[in-house]
């Protein structure tokens, strides 16, 4: 396996991005994935964290329209610059105002990032990457962006366990708007100037140039992220403070996510070898069974040792995802894979940030209903791709 990773070409371009996307990751999951517990300090009310997980998904969807628009008339190089600069602007508000109604402004500009970098990450990986190693190529994208995903939170908890709730968090922006501007510097030396069409390309185009092929998979996918996102705002919360007998500390959460990616890095480049040489829907169906456990295995665990097999789990779901984005992208037409990726994941958070609301309504019902409503989407999800025909291209 080590041989046939030497042999693929990685253009100067992809190591930059590579670069980018460890810096920017780094300082972006430092602090992201404790903002709920940062908004309960500041004296949000329970619903705030729910109402911030939907406007990231809404936000997603939105974004990822001028996303793939930008990325399409000016090439990624320009484009990225200018998200990243775009996020920074996030970072020094919850810098400078310690308040919950600032964080949910800076929102707007710090949760850009990802979805208005995909668009141009996909591209230029689907341009520099060989025909037959895109799937490699995106792995390769996912496995190097899970290393900032399992460090950044365990940094965040030791700031967290060692200066508060607040100070930690926004020592930890801090440490995102440095890392921010060292990405900067890293993509313009890294990543070279991209000739584009700058034909002109509105939303209805943007729309109608998705192939029929593609809605199969989409409507599946909705359904799966319903099952991902009605709890992803409460995950630490219900770690940390609901359990009964096992509320764990934010350094320990840390370590479950840190888990997470552990066992996601370790299965992204075995995974992709194979997925280039085949049928790519088993491998997503497989990421979908994964999603699908994940709230189940939380809700009835009830010790720090099941919620390390839970996250284990949750690891796990990264199994078929790049595949899925290499699909995306290979059924996209040449000269828009851009815009439709955008396209396709505009429709797709669209509907799915209605399940951020979904989800803190069914938790303040009782947080065990969240868990199960998530459990029952998922299998829907998996019913509808499994029972829909849906070829793909090799």
């Amino acid at each position: 396996m080590l041989e046939k990773f030497k042999t693929i070409p990685i253009s100067k371009d992809v190591y930059g991005l590579l670069f980018m996307v460890i810096f920017v990751g780094l300082g972006e999951k430092m602090a992201e994935r404790f903002l709920p517990i940062y908004l309960l300090s500041l004296g949000a009310s329970a619903l705030i964290p729910g109402f911030l997980n939907g406007l990231d998904n809404f936000l997603s969807a939105v974004y990822s329209i001028p996303g793939g628009w930008l990325t399409s008339k000016f090439g990624y190089k320009k484009s990225l610059l200018f998200f990243n600069i775009f996020t920074l602007i996030g970072y020094l508000i919850v810098i400078f105002i310690p308040n919950w109604k600032a964080v949910i402004v800076g929102s707007f500009f710090f949760l850009s990032w990802t979805a208005l970098s995909l668009p141009a990450v996909m591209d230029l990986l689907n341009s520099e990457m060989p025909k037959n190693k895109r799937v490699f190529g995106v792995s390769l994208h996912s496995l190097v962006r899970r290393i900032p995903m399992a460090l950044g939170p365990v940094m965040g908890g030791i700031l967290i366990d060692a200066y508060g709730e607040r100070t930690g968090v926004r020592l930890s922006f801090l440490i995102a708007f440095a890392l921010g501007v060292i990405s900067i510097f890293i993509q313009q030396i890294m990543i070279k100037d991209q000739v584009v069409k700058n034909e002109s390309l509105h939303l209805k185009k943007m729309f109608s140039m998705m192939p029929k092929s593609l809605t199969y998979l989409l409507g599946s996918d909705i359904l799966i992220r319903f099952c991902e996102q009605i709890p992803y705002a409460y995950i630490a919360i219900w770690a940390m403070k609901s359990i009964s007998g096992a509320q764990i500390s934010a350094t320990q959460f840390g370590v479950l996510t840190a888990i997470e990616m552990v066992v996601a890095l370790l299965i992204y480049i075995p995974v992709a070898l194979f997925a280039d040489k085949g049928s790519k829907k088993p491998f997503v169906l497989i990421t979908f069974g994964f999603f699908t456990a994940f709230p189940m295995l939380m809700l009835i665990g009830k010790s720090f040792w099941m919620l390390i097999l839970a996250f284990i789990i949750r690891g796990l779901k990264e199994f078929g995802e790049p595949t899925r984005k290499a699909l995306i992208m290979e059924l996209a037409p040449e000269g828009y894979k851009a815009a439709t990726f955008g396209a396709y994941y505009f429709a797709r958070d669209v509907v799915v940030s209605l399940s951020a609301f979904l989800g803190a309504y069914l938790w303040i019902l009782k947080p065990e209903y969240n868990l199960i409503a998530s459990f029952i989407f998922g299998l829907l999800g998996i019913l509808v791709l499994a029972f829909t025909k849906f070829e793909d291209k090799r």
